[in-house]
């Protein structure tokens, strides 16, 4: 009776092992569901980048406000009738 309780409960153990540990196990599972959780954040984050690309390139496409802007911050340029003042702040300098 005890060898057949034994051989019984050896049969469970390793009739449950595939749903834990194997392929499509449980833990495989988890994992799987761990990583989609990862790139959906992950392509959530690029559609936010994405969007703010694309108006850009739209304002680069339709008006002059945002190739202006551009090239003041990029380029340093300035109007004919402007005048440019650069202001260097004094380092700190701790001996």
């Amino acid at each position: 009776m005890r060898i057949l309780a034994a051989v019984l409960a050896a049969l469970i153990v390793l009739i449950q092992y595939p749903l834990w540990l194997g392929k499509g196990g449980w833990l495989r599972v988890w994992e799987v569901d761990r990583q989609l959780a990862a790139q959906r954040a992950k392509n959530e984050q690029l559609e936010l980048r994405n969007a703010g690309l694309e108006a850009e390139v739209r304002d680069l496409k339709t008006g002059t406000d945002a190739i202006e802007e551009r090239a003041r911050r990029e380029l340093g340029m300035v109007r004919g009738n402007e005048v440019f003042f650069q202001i260097v702040e004094k380092a700190d300098t701790q001996d």
